[in-house]
């Protein structure tokens, strides 16, 4: 077994780790939040930790309709900008908690005197170290190469966030379902060998899904490139039918998440499209009937659902990913021209 599978395979005690430490600040967090009434939030990550800060930006802007950005870390690195983070809470993402640039933006968020929040796996990082609220993801050592275990748990958290801060009930009764459909999802996990298989030959593909799943197809995506080597590229379906939409040809292999009720006839309209198109069509549901839409179903749990669906869904690309490097002949832990630790400025 690789490293990437067996952490893959961590992933629901993790989450039960991460939530159990981060109890005291999360409420300390929570509070400060309600007391100051943040007009915007701003977020500083890169890769995979960007992807769960865009799953945060959807739910924040539901629940809460407070604004998120992606920060610009250049503005401050390479230009020497002065930000204005008045009345801003500043997030910074980073597994590590090396990142130069998170690092600034947490600096300029201080020196505006505004709440600032680290998410790492380190909690004696500068990141970590730096900002006035530090929620660990207290995964244990992540080894390969490919985030995984610290995906999960900085989702979780920036969903906590959001369902104690609006306290909302819907996600609030989500968080303790999470372990349970997480660990349902990896329950067997040899379809993916089945399935690798079948695409063990593909060297491009698109990831495609709308609303709480946009990121996911973004993370789906960034997995299959760097552990398989494959031109994947992800879009959201609204964007997808302008010009991206012209690559489709004949066998060209799209994967779709459908399972958010909300953006679910989208998606299936585009099933349609690609297939009309030519395309082998793979689709990730949580109905039945959606998955069979495509070429190939892959049948999440029925309460992969909404706000909940990511969870399930990054389960289920990481493994795919996992076991399609493997058919490929390829190793996970240790993709060609990658390290562990990426420190951008």
């Amino acid at each position: 077994m690789t490293l990437m599978e067996k952490e893959i395979m961590e992933q629901p005690r993790a989450l039960v780790d991460c939530e159990n430490v981060n109890k005291e600040t999360m409420d300390k967090l929570v509070a400060e939040l309600k007391a100051t009434n943040p007009t915007h939030i701003v977020l500083a990550a890169r890769g995979t930790s960007d992807h769960a800060g865009t799953y945060f930006k959807y739910l924040c802007e539901v629940f809460k309709g407070i604004p998120v950005s992606l920060a610009a870390p250049s503005v401050v690195t390479a230009y020497g900008g002065k930000l204005n983070l008045k009345d801003a809470v500043v997030i910074a993402v980073s597994q590590s908690g090396a990142a130069a640039d998170a690092l600034e933006v947490v600096k300029a968020g201080n020196a505006c005197g505004c709440t600032t929040v680290a998410i790492t796996n380190f909690p004696d990082s500068v990141v970590a170290k730096e900002a006035k609220f530090h929620l660990w993801c207290n995964c244990g050592l992540e080894k390969s190469v490919a985030a995984t275990k610290t995906y999960m748990t900085s989702l979780y958290l920036l969903a906590e966030i959001v369902a104690k801060w609006s306290e909302d009930k819907g996600l609030l009764e989500m968080l303790p379902k999470i372990e349970g459909l997480v660990a349902e999802t990896l329950k067997d996990v040899s379809y993916f060998t089945e399935l690798a298989a079948r695409f063990r030959f593909m060297e491009e593909c698109f990831y495609l899904s709308r609303g709480y799943m946009y990121p996911m197809a973004m993370e789906a995506a960034l997995k299959t490139q760097e552990t398989c080597y494959v031109r994947a590229r992800a879009y959201a379906v609204s964007d997808f039918h302008h010009g991206p939409f012209a690559m489709i040809r004949d066998n060209m292999p799209v994967f779709l998440f459908a399972c958010d009720k909300a953006t679910d006839k989208d998606v299936v309209e585009m099933i349609d499209k690609v297939k009309g198109a030519g395309a082998e069509t793979i689709v990730i549901s949580n109905k039945q009937e959606i998955a069979d839409k495509g070429d190939i179903a892959i049948k999440l749990p029925d309460a992969a659902e909404g706000p909940a669906a990511i969870f399930a869904g990054a389960a289920c690309a990481q493994m795919f990913a996992c076991r399609l490097a493997a058919a490929k002949g390829l190793n996970p832990d240790a993709p060609r021209g990658l390290t562990k630790v990426t420190v951008t400025k």
